[in-house]
């Protein structure tokens, strides 16, 4: 079937290419109606994104839209490279599956044979585990910023694994449940490296981008290394403008890939000629996971793979610093759109779709009402229900009152009782306010619930740290 969107460049006879820079060969009321829903960005004062349009391995729309640099006055482009943060679990995970097509590992290993220095749980972990986010291991950003790091702030993937590692227990038993974990992807790129020798960073570019001619893709392990083209990162000023958001780490695995929407195409055509990998890769990749009930998820191995009005979609999206990220294809009409951004505040994921709206028009089916999908669904209750007033006195306030610690964090959390309300400081830069609620819990407005046991004496004498990514912490009172 011949897209109507299409139609009107196939009447005309207008060839379409991977040249990005091409003319536009969307009929022309479509490409003026993807143009309208990037027009907020689309100018010289904002920062903005790339977007591909591909249908049958050619692009048929590809163009900036805002500046990549506000400093410079630098406009992105289809040659602008972007940090594409969660996108790029994809290609950690088609190494790791790489690695086991050659027979260097099994997906169902126990992950202590190449990361010893996690403890042995209850249970334990696979290779599989980590790639479907079935793992149960707490995410490490979390734990690091629940520990009082903050996001500009330095640290190694030495000191983030040496964090996982303190972890007394897992958030659930493995293949119980699927819960999204950078932790699993920034060990995978440990375990890349360790079975085969190589960097993430040297065994991808070997084995995918070179191979592919992705010439400006590479996982970036060192921040201070330059990249040709780069869109630098913005979030909104507090005071309106813009402001530089960029990241400090030199983790890869879990993100870390600079890339283009032009070499994203080239990646997006292996999908279907299996140049790198052949049909087995191809396969491996889309395959979903599976929890221990048997239950099927829509996540397989760095990627979702689910249904969008009724058609095959396969996705990713990203999110980190100033960068946002989404690669969205839908295999049965051989169609993909890229959207990268540089700008915290767009949401490529919804663009995506809407341009993926205007330009299946013919095949989608009906649009359903979204729900939250299990990965992004919060830990804690139905979130849509108003919470209930709650108010203790005083001195039940003031029992609360006190420093605690937590040796898997290796942090030290004060709660004050300042003008008749409880605070909660950590280290010398992060203070937020405590809301109590009933059983004994105090919750910040952020969703951090503190669960708290009482001794005999009944006096709290701790608390069990819950958050979206990691549960029940354990702090002790000093």
């Amino acid at each position: 079937m011949i897209l109507r969107a299409l139609l009107g460049a196939w009447l005309l006879g207008v060839s379409v290419s991977l040249d990005a820079n091409a003319d536009v060969h969307l009929a022309s009321e479509v490409s003026e109606a993807i143009d309208a829903l990037f027009a907020e960005w689309d100018r010289t004062d904002s920062p903005g994104c790339a977007l591909a349009v591909i249908h049958e391995g050619e692009f048929v729309h590809a163009r900036g839209y805002g500046m990549a640099n506000l400093e410079l006055g630098i406009a992105n482009s289809p040659t602008s490279a972007f940090r594409i943060a969660s996108t790029s679990k994809q290609f950690t995970a088609a190494c790791v599956a790489l690695l086991a097509l050659d027979g260097t590992l099994a997906l169902d290993d126990d992950i202590r044979e190449l990361v010893p220095e996690l403890p042995a749980y209850e249970r334990p972990i696979t290779i599989r585990h980590l790639l479907h986010h079935t793992s149960g291991l707490r995410d490490y950003l979390t734990l690091m910023s629940l520990a009082g790091k903050r996001a500009d702030d330095w640290y190694t993937t030495s000191e983030a694994v040496a964090m996982v590692a303190r972890q007394r227990a897992t958030n659930f038993a493995p293949g119980d449940e699927h819960l999204y974990s950078n932790t699993g992807y920034l060990l995978l790129g440990l375990i890349v490296e360790r079975a085969s020798g190589e960097s993430l960073r040297a065994f991808a570019t070997e084995r995918i981008f070179a191979p592919l001619g992705m010439r400006h893709t590479r996982f970036q392990d060192d921040h201070t290394e330059l990249v040709r083209g780069r869109a630098t990162g913005y979030s909104p000023g507090k005071g309106g403008g813009f402001r530089i958001d960029v990241t400090n780490l030199d983790m890869v695995g879990d993100g870390g890939v600079f890339t283009t929407i032009e070499d994203l195409a080239l990646w997006d055509e292996n999908f279907y000629t299996g140049k790198v990998g052949g049909k087995a890769l191809i396969e491996l990749l889309e395959t979903p996971g599976v929890l221990n009930s048997g239950e099927q998820l829509e996540y397989a191995l760095g990627l979702a793979v689910d249904e969008y009005r009724g058609q095959r979609r396969v996705s990713h999206g990203g999110s980190f610093v100033g960068y946002r990220a989404q690669m969205m294809r839908f295999p049965g009409q051989r169609f993909t759109v890229i959207c990268l951004a540089n700008l915290s505040s767009i949401n490529p994921t919804r663009l995506c779709r809407k341009v993926a709206d205007l330009c299946l028009a013919d095949v989608l089916g009906e649009a359903a009402a979204r729900t939250p999908s299990r990965a992004s669904a919060p830990t804690g209750g139905d979130s849509s229900a108003p919470e209930e007033p709650f108010a203790l006195e005083a001195a039940a306030l003031a029992a609360f009152a006190g420093v605690y610690y937590a040796e898997e964090l290796d942090a030290r959390y004060e709660i004050e009782l300042k003008d008749g309300a409880l605070v909660l400081k950590v280290g010398a830069h992060l203070e937020a306010p405590l809301e109590p609620r009933p059983g004994d819990e105090l919750e910040t407005a952020r969703g951090t619930e503190l669960q708290f046991q009482r001794d005999a004496s009944g006096a709290p004498s701790g608390f069990l740290l819950s958050v979206r990514r990691v549960r029940g912490i354990v702090f002790e009172r000093l």
